[in-house]
């Protein structure tokens, strides 16, 4: 009985929740987008050394961050 209720007010607030969820993540994408876009800005990160990792990826290849050996 009580399932059957649960799936009706799901069915009625199907297309509210698909637009509450689908601007959630559109927000939550902006604000990534933004964050890598102000981070490079910035110059805290250089996300375009990561960019080419794909193709400077053997052993010998220079590294895109020094490495901290403290431990």
């Amino acid at each position: 009985m009580w399932a059957a209720s649960i799936m009706e007010t799901i069915i009625e607030y199907q297309k509210i929740i698909y637009l509450v969820v689908t601007l959630l993540l559109v927000a939550f994408l902006y604000g990534y987008i933004y964050h890598l876009y102000s981070s490079q800005r910035k110059g805290i990160k250089d996300y375009e050394k990561y960019a080419n990792l794909a193709l400077n990826d053997n052993l010998d290849d220079e590294l895109i961050e020094p490495r901290n050996k403290t431990k």
